[in-house]
């Protein structure tokens, strides 16, 4: 299945951080919030991990080759990784930036234009997030929902700074925009601790959900009502594509074009049970053959005499 290209949402994305990067350091300069300035180290990240996002995204979109004979998806979980690795990044240079602004609390200025500049930059991210985010679960593309999830944390982190200098404003205690911006950065922590996690998963080759896998077993399951059955289901998934194999048994005397027949029929409802790109391999046994039963698992069992 040919998939469209996803390289204009990294473009956005692009685009996104360079606006909010400009509009948050005008913030900050305006207002000389510590929460504000984060918040913007936060945007720069942002920059990196769409650049990062765009070149993963290219990198598999890019054919098969000899020495990537099943193709280049795995590089999203790369991308993935590295994005979740730098909100990791970000939180922490927020909690550096804000722990001196809480033993040394200053004066903040201009709050008025300042909020007025950052809530422009918020909503410009709120808005691709939610693309990214959409985009990446329409395209089961783990890069896309990586990068919505990131301009997420964000959106989270500057709703939390402009709480922060709300407070301020009311009660006049200069450290609680200090204190608010630590306690973002530790609540997008979690974000960037389950990007990391899902990634890693994917590199090690985790089934497709539950669900795929049941949808799978559905249709094959009528099969036993012909006399036929099946064994050793397994799965994986490579950034958007699954990766799906199954042995199928079938009566010995079974000429090879009625076998052949049968599993590019079962193929192909397999194929037709999902949007996106599935590779299924098949491979036929005789269902009167004890052999047959000797490799369900990955390995196959030793042989005995």
């Amino acid at each position: 299945m040919q998939t469209p290209s996803l390289r204009k949402f990294a473009y956005l994305s692009i685009a996104a951080a360079v606006a909010t990067i400009s509009l948050k350091l005008l913030a900050w300069y305006l207002t000389n919030s510590v929460g504000l300035l984060s918040d913007a180290l936060e945007s720069c990240v942002n920059l990196v991990a769409a650049v990062v996002a765009l070149f993963m995204i290219i990198l598999t979109e890019k054919p098969a080759d000899e020495e990537h004979a099943f193709g280049h998806h795995k590089a999203e979980y790369f991308s993935s990784a590295i994005e979740g690795g730098l909100i990791v990044l970000a939180a922490f240079s927020i909690i550096w930036s804000a722990v001196p602004r809480v033993l040394h609390p200053v004066p903040l200025e201009n709050l008025g234009w300042g909020l007025f500049v950052a809530v422009g930059a918020s909503g410009i991210n709120l808005v691709i997030g939610l693309v990214l985010l959409r985009q990446g679960r329409k395209n089961n593309s783990i890069i896309l929902e990586a990068d919505g999830k990131h301009l997420m944390t964000d959106v989270y982190t500057s709703a939390g700074v402009l709480v922060g200098i709300a407070l301020v404003k009311i009660t006049g205690l200069l450290m609680l925009d200090a204190l608010v911006a630590i306690g973002v950065a530790i609540n997008i922590l979690w974000t960037g601790y389950q990007l990391m996690r899902r990634s890693a998963l994917g590199l090690l080759d985790s089934a497709i959900p539950e669900a795929d896998r049941q949808k799978i077993n559905d249709t094959l399951n009528p099969l036993k009502l012909q006399g036929l059955d099946y064994h050793s289901l397994l799965t994986r998934q490579a950034g958007q594509r699954k990766f799906i194999s199954v042995h199928i048994l079938m009566p010995g005397l079974w000429t090879i074009q009625k076998g052949h027949d049968l599993i590019e029929k079962i193929e192909a409802d397999i194929r037709a049970l999902f949007d996106a790109p599935v590779t299924v391999f098949t491979h036929l046994e005789p269902i009167e053959d004890p052999l047959s039963m000797n490799d369900i698992g990955i390995d196959r069992k030793e042989l005995t005499s």
